[in-house]
């Protein structure tokens, strides 16, 4: 399995904006061959990053996600205006070594 995390920092007064541009997003990504699962985890603390976590069946899955027209289109609308977001955060791409726990 194949985890990507996108780590974002959104300014304080934007999560609710930022929340509802997933919620309108979904199923979109669920259609993608290989898609496994999609998180968005809400930081508890102020001044952390979201984390937008998807599981894939393996890289290429993830790599031609990248590829198709979906993402672009995902991508191309930015319903938020730049100072909804802070410096920081980044992505991050991690194969599976161990798994324990309920499976995905």
């Amino acid at each position: 399995m194949f985890v990507v995390c996108n780590r974002i920092m959104v300014n304080q007064g934007y999560e609710e904006a930022f929340a509802e541009r997933f919620r309108q997003r979904a199923g979109q990504v669920e259609k993608q061959p290989g898609f496994v699962s999609l998180q968005v985890l809400r930081p508890a603390r102020a001044n952390e990053p979201w984390v937008v976590m998807t599981h894939w069946q393996d890289k290429s899955a993830f790599e031609a996600w990248v590829e198709s027209d979906d993402f672009k289109a995902a991508h191309r609308e930015q319903t938020l205006p730049k100072e909804a977001f802070g410096e920081g955060g980044g992505l991050e791409m991690h194969e599976v070594e161990i798994q324990a726990g309920q499976h995905l």
